[in-house]
């Protein structure tokens, strides 16, 4: 989650004339420092830790290449990040072309390395192919060392501009590339690191690319005998230990995941999947390891394959004999948890955030391997074939039960904006551009918030309690709760269409800003919790496209006469009140602590959580689908072990951010 604040309205610059004087030519990487987030994504948080993948990405090509075996990856004291390999080493050789050094060419040449020539990569990683001469355009400074031929070289960078020509700084024994840099401050909005977030992609690498070996360390982190905090990841297992990492907090139905691998045409094909007692369906897919958000033609190749295979098996064997419905394609997806991974040497990538594979040929290809295999898996284990298709039945039921409730509701009017709930306040303006509303825990806090807020832009929907817990409910329980009804029809949203019943139609959003404002006590974190479950399995949409929103009430109100500060976490409570102390006693300092929403007044509240100009908000934000949904199903489901773990690990690592 990263931090929204206010900013001021821009100043409308003075009129200049348009001439040829205007026309600006960007040599080098001067475009990237000037459009930095044409190539990296943004500026905040995403794009920080996007300069640490891509130089990681170098590594792994050379681990696909078969040239590399250990990546290091360490957050230096000063949130620098040095990354070291053992592959061959960046060349430093004389380029006749550019007449440079073929090292300073791949550190200060957009669109220049190994990955563009088919004979040194066969396929490679990275998104937007402007690798780490990306990041040194990004970054202040940036060394490279490299061992190779027995020799190690060097250069440094400030801004992307060399400081001196590669130069031979000694000999070796060892052969690699070793990459530290510092994020440049004049840029990025944000420059601290997540452990969290790197180890969170270093894990998904190391599943996607069986046998390497990943250490990250955080040299910020000293632990009591003195080493640092470090985290190492390995897997011999691939995809079938990543399938079940991420179904470790739910009930497996069959006791071994599927698991399929094979080539066609150059193109590689990895499956894994695994069946559990949930009622979700959680596809993750992979293109030359880049997480492909939208899917595309090898999904698409999953799915006719995995619906194709189980009907004709479940036909031929009768399972559907007794059903009123029709099966679909949904059906024999529920309950599912898959890894569709593809390595293709030319990939072709479409939609809106360039995450959708494109490529035809690759459809064929996974359908027809993983369409086999399946067809062979199920034949010779009929007992695990039995265990799936009586889910499959039951996944049938309970669409036909949810299709129905959802009926119900349109009827109503929920759906449609027919009506809106009688407890929502509505704001007068109708652009959701400018409008938000907030979801409000209890009634009282709710009245509070109605007093308190802007009418114009601002609307207000109070929620009952602890709303159902989605992650434990069948979908047609979903609709038929009264809390979850009312947020549909407050937003305005559509869900199910005839080919998809999941599918969310967002474009009658009624409010671009939806904040989840609960207390800031550890019931008002549970809520929290619940409401983007919910908006995580029901309406990923709004939470990709950054909609979803967390008030920041604070904890405490520090008093002396008619001073007064807020504050939102004990540092800043004990801070303040020395401050008004000013030297002197604390004695008459007073401490109020807010245990509700409920208790501060509506002045109060409009002014420390709900103004645009002082507030705080959290943007919610998804850094890896597959890690938020195995940390939902964790905190959500019904197994408690993985729960209990996942608290004793991480509770020294708690804290209220400001």
């Amino acid at each position: 989650m990263s931090t929204q604040m206010a900013v001021d309205n821009e100043l409308v610059p003075e009129k200049k004339e348009y001439s040829a004087d205007s026309i600006q030519v960007l040599e080098g990487l001067e475009a990237v420092r000037k459009r930095p987030a044409m190539y990296i994504g943004d500026i905040g948080v995403k794009g920080l830790h996007h300069l640490v993948y891509e130089v990681v990405d170098n590594s792994i090509d050379e681990a696909l290449a078969g040239y590399c075996k250990n990546i290091y990856v360490t957050i230096l004291p000063d949130n620098s990040i040095r990354v070291k390999d053992d592959g061959r080493g960046i060349p430093v050789g004389w380029h006749e072309k550019e007449q440079k050094s073929a090292l300073e060419v791949v550190m200060t040449v957009l669109h220049a390395g190994g990955k563009f020539d088919k004979d040194s990569y066969k396929v490679s990683g990275g998104l937007h192919g402007v690798g780490v001469s990306c990041v040194n355009a990004l970054s202040d400074p940036l060394l490279v060392e490299v061992h190779i031929g027995g020799k190690k070289y060097e250069q440094e960078y400030r801004e992307g501009k060399p400081l001196y020509a590669v130069r031979e700084i000694g000999t070796t024994d060892h052969r690699g590339t070793i990459v530290t840099f510092k994020p440049d401050a004049t840029i990025f909005q944000a420059t601290v690191y997540n452990f969290e977030t790197l180890a969170s992609r270093l894990r998904e690498l190391s599943y996607l690319n069986k046998g390497i070996n990943i250490t990250l360390t955080d040299e910020r982190d000293v632990n009591p005998d003195g080493t640092f905090r470090t985290e190492f990841f390995h897997s011999e297992g691939g995809l079938i230990e990543f399938v079940k990492y991420l179904d470790s907090t739910r009930e497996p139905l069959i006791p071994v995941p599927i698991h399929v691998e094979g080539q066609r045409d150059n193109i590689m094909v990895e499956v894994a999947l695994q069946y559990n007692t949930s009622y979700g369906e959680n596809i993750f897919s992979y293109v030359n390891n880049i997480h492909t958000l939208e899917g595309g033609t090898h999904v698409a190749g999953f799915r006719r394959a995995l619906t194709r295979t189980f009907k004709s098996y479940g036909e031929k064997n009768k399972f559907f004999e007794k059903l009123k419905m029709e099966i679909v394609g949904d059906d024999f997806r529920e309950g599912l948890t898959g890894i569709v991974s593809v390595k293709v040497p030319e990939p072709q990538f479409e939609g809106q955030t360039k995450t959708k594979l494109g490529n035809n040929e690759v459809a064929g290809a996974v359908e027809q391997i993983f369409g086999d295999v399946l067809n062979h898996y199920l034949e010779e284990n009929p007992k695990q074939a039995k265990l799936i298709f009586d889910k499959v039945v039951l996944a049938a039921t309970a669409r036909h039960a949810a299709r129905k409730a959802r009926e119900m509701v349109q009827r109503k009017g929920v759906f449609s904006g027919g009506g809106l709930p009688g407890k929502l306040a509505d704001c007068s303006s109708k652009d959701p551009g400018e409008s938000e509303i907030f979801l409000v825990e209890g009634d009282s806090a709710g009245g509070t918030a109605k007093q308190g807020r802007n009418r114009a832009f601002q609307a207000i929907l109070p929620l009952r309690g602890k709303i159902l817990n989605v992650e434990k409910a069948l979908e047609h329980r979903i609709y038929e709760n009264e809390e979850i009804r009312n947020m549909f029809t407050a937003l305005g949203v559509k869900i199910g269409t005839a080919e998809d019943s999941k599918q969310l139609d967002i474009s009658n959003l009624r409010y671009h800003k939806i904040v989840i404002m609960c207390d800031a006590d550890v019931d008002g974190s549970h809520i929290t919790t619940l409401i983007l479950t919910f908006f995580f399995r029901y309406m990923k949409d709004l939470v990709e496209k950054g909609n979803i929103y967390i008030a920041q009430p604070p904890l405490y109100l520090v008093k002396k006469g008619k001073e007064q500060q807020y504050c939102w976490n004990d540092q800043q409570r004990e801070a303040a009140t020395l401050a008004l102390a000013k030297g002197g006693s604390t004695d008459n300092v007073v401490v109020q602590r807010y245990k509700g929403l409920g208790e501060m007044n509506s002045e109060q509240l409009w002014e420390t959580t709900m103004n645009p100009d002082t507030r705080t908000l959290k943007q919610v934000n998804i850094e890896s689908l597959a890690t938020a949904d195995h940390i939902f199903s964790m905190l959500m489901g019904d197994e408690v072990p993985p729960r209990r773990e996942f608290i004793e690990a991480n509770a020294k690592y708690a804290r209220v951010d400001a």
